[in-house]
């Protein structure tokens, strides 16, 4: 930048196929003069898309254009401005949405906050497109502001706004910390050190386009050797950054195929086409030929268009839309009619599409004789370092040196960027809301609030949008996580009303309060609720609950089991100790109570059943014998019931007493005869009048009362 103390600037434009140095120095009125250059053109590919693949080769030529400089004005060149090449730069367009429901007013802190968690969001994205392990490997060069919206709508600001969420659109440009690393090892090798550095678009666009003229959307259009970068102006900034990797060699190339013509030689062929009708040259035979403008035009055709092609479309993608105006810079830009088929694709007039030289450049005095498209970076380095100065500042973090590259004023936020801290921990975040339902209504407990992060430079509290200064020391200790939401019932109802069950219960006037369920458990008023607890508070509804909140209940109320085996299978009998009434009327525990109900109850005596009423069906086995005698349908038992109860034989009609084994055994009896039937039948068998003879059959068939009788038999019984 400075040499020697005097006020001269050292720019170099390290590019695909050359390098150019010159030597500026300012003058009276802001304007400057150059006061020498010098151009080398690089002896093999040791660059590629303007990136540096060789350092030591480019140092080489780097050293001779500097020795050049210095002997032709008798300086010495310790201290060089550079530009690291704008195909280089990354621009990511990004939203971000935070909820903002339990912040209050937005803080302009707030929204520095959203802002740089943007742009971390890009880093990362663009660190993953590129598949780099470390997001830091891109440093944010600069940021602007598309839109704020609140709650889904656009709004100018979001300073003290209120709402459910904030989101921000910005547009982050990055720069591989990889370009500036060989620009500088490159730089060293020659014995220079770099005092100020720019981006190749921003030096272009600063001395063409100055700030005054971004709001018009204009697409500056840098055709070198190996590529065409692309910045775009609007919105009173540059908004995007682009490469087309295609360029000049392109042309020279196809120069080359069609004409059997050395690369050199064919280059030359392609600077002359933009200011002779004739070019005369010699092929690798030694043939020398002589053609016109247009023959040689119309030979490499095809690769004009392709170039114009590829430039136009890529000019779409950034902007979305044709821009105002197009202007066309760099070596590449003098080949014929390219212009006219950038504007023809891009349905521009061609008047706005113009090749922009150093000539256009206003700022200079003297150019001595730099007047070409291929001179405005270099010029504009040199600007840039005077007036855009690019340095490296030395800042501590919590006590830990960090060297960043100073591309804009840098804040609190920057170097908190640049250290990789998560921007979305810098506020603790709000403890765990709870969700719970009480009597099926949803509510939401809102956890603590995070606290917000101290941030010290040099002691002193600061915001992010901070700038800090060479040397500064930032202490920095992240926001504490508030704790989870906590509630008790007691806690959710207490400003609601809450009523009482008015009842009697044995002639005394009772007032009970509601009742607290957690998960259809009874609990306490104070108990600590948990996530998705589902809570029902109530008027105690059944009789159980009532005596349970007056404080009688005991558990000889409910239902008593008497257990007892019968054949070796568990059974159980149930009973009540207590009478229980509600409005006089006989009520079991489970009955509904409701307001201004008489409750009573009372300990009863209890008469336990007989061992028939408790045994069961299955155990309660009988044969019979079914027979029908003068058409009448007659049981006749076959069988016996015998009962043991501890192995003692009882009767069916003994009551029975808790944890008995009661035995039932079922002993056949003889085979039933005729005259049996006669126990069962309540009829007069006797004659009705004297000289009647008694006539007895089984099934038709004459019989006695002593013959045996089965299911299903027929018997008649009659005097004839």
């Amino acid at each position: 930048m400075y040499i020697e103390n005097n006020n001269h600037i050292f720019a170099l434009d390290i590019g695909t196929r050359s390098v150019v140095g010159l030597l500026a120095a300012p003058v009276p009125g802001g304007k400057f003069a150059v006061l020498g250059y010098e151009r080398e053109e690089h002896e093999e590919r040791s660059m590629l898309d303007g990136q540096i693949h060789d350092v030591m080769a480019v140092a080489d030529v780097i050293t001779r254009v500097k020795q050049r400089l210095e002997d032709k004005l008798n300086v010495t060149l310790t201290n060089v401005a550079v530009a690291a090449a704008g195909r280089s730069l990354h621009t990511q367009r990004i939203d971000v949405a935070q909820d903002i429901s339990g912040l209050g007013q937005l803080t302009h802190n707030d929204i520095i906050a959203l802002e740089l968690t943007a742009v971390q969001k890009a880093q990362h994205i663009l660190a993953e497109e590129h598949k780099a392990n470390d997001f830091n490997q891109y440093y944010c060069v600069g940021y602007s502001i598309v839109n704020y919206y609140l709650d889904g709508e656009m709004i100018g600001s979001l300073v003290e706004q209120r709402g459910s969420e904030a989101r921000v659109e910005v547009i982050a440009t990055f720069l591989p910390r990889m370009v500036v690393d060989s620009l500088i090892a490159a730089l060293k090798r020659a014995g220079l050190e770099m005092r100020a550095l720019t981006l190749e678009p921003i030096a272009a666009i600063n001395v063409l386009v100055p700030s005054t003229m971004r709001r018009l959307n204009v697409a500056l259009v840098d055709i070198g050797a190996g590529t065409s970068d692309i910045a775009i102006t609007g919105e009173g900034t540059v908004t995007a950054y682009g490469m087309v990797p295609t360029a000049g060699d392109e042309i020279t190339d196809s120069l080359s195929q069609a004409y059997l013509l050395d690369f050199t030689v064919a280059e030359e062929v392609k600077r002359k086409l933009a200011t002779q009708e004739e070019v005369t040259f010699s092929d690798i035979l030694g043939m020398e030929s002589t053609y016109s403008r247009d023959e040689i035009i119309g030979q490499i055709e095809p690769d004009l268009d392709n170039l114009a092609d590829l430039i136009s479309e890529r000019i779409m993608e950034l902007n979305s839309r044709p821009p105002q105006a197009v202007m066309l810079i760099g070596g590449g830009s003098l080949t014929p009619r390219l212009p006219e088929k950038v504007a023809e694709r891009l349905r521009l007039p061609q008047a706005r599409v113009a090749v922009r030289g150093a000539d256009a450049i206003q700022s200079f005095t003297e150019k001595i004789d730099l007047n070409g498209p291929e001179f405005v970076t270099p010029l504009g380095i040199a600007v840039a370092a005077e007036k855009h100065p690019i340095k490296y500042l030395t800042v501590y973090l919590n006590e830990e040196p960090l060297r960043i590259f100073d591309l804009k004023q840098i804040t609190v936020g920057d170097v908190l960027l640049y250290a990789g801290v998560d921007i979305k921990r810098l506020h603790g975040r709000p403890g765990l809301a709870m969700t719970v339902h009480i009597n099926g209504r949803m509510k939401i407990i809102p956890g603590e609030h995070g606290t917000a992060p101290i941030l010290l430079l040099n002691g002193e509290p600061v915001a992010l949008d901070t700038p800090v200064q060479e040397e500064d020391r930032l202490s920095f200790t992240p926001g504490r996580d508030g704790a989870p939401a906590s509630t008790t019932p007691i806690q959710i109802v207490e400003n609601e009303n809450i009523d009482t069950l008015d009842v009697r219960l044995n002639e005394s006037p009772l007032s009970l309060s509601p009742l607290v369920l957690i998960n259809g458990q009874e609990a306490n008023w104070d108990t600590s609720l948990t996530d998705r607890d589902e809570i029902e508070i109530r008027l105690p509804a059944t009789l159980r609950e009532v005596l349970m909140e007056a404080e009688v209940y005991t558990s000889d109320m409910e239902k008593q089991q008497l257990l007892y085996t019968v054949n070796g299978q568990a059974a159980q009998y149930e009973y009540s100790s207590y009478l229980f009434t509600i409005n006089g009327q006989e009520a079991q525990l489970d009955n509904k109570v409701k307001k201004n109900d008489v409750i009573s109850y009372q300990v009863q005596a209890v008469l336990l059943p007989s061992i028939r009423d408790v045994l069961p069906i299955t155990e309660q086995t009988e044969i019979h014998t079914l027979v029908t005698f003068n058409g009448q349908k007659i049981q006749i038992p076959s069988s016996e019931m015998e009962v043991y109860v501890d192995g003692e034989r009882a009767l069916l009609t003994d009551p029975i007493r808790a944890h008995a084994s009661i035995a039932v055994n079922v002993r056949l009896k003889d085979e039933p005869v005729f005259s049996d039937v006669f126990r069962y039948v309540s009829d007069n068998l006797h004659a009705t009048e004297p000289g009647k003879k008694l006539v007895i059959t089984i099934n038709g068939n004459p019989a006695s009362f002593q013959d045996p009788i089965k299911t299903g038999d027929v018997l008649e019984f009659e005097w004839q």
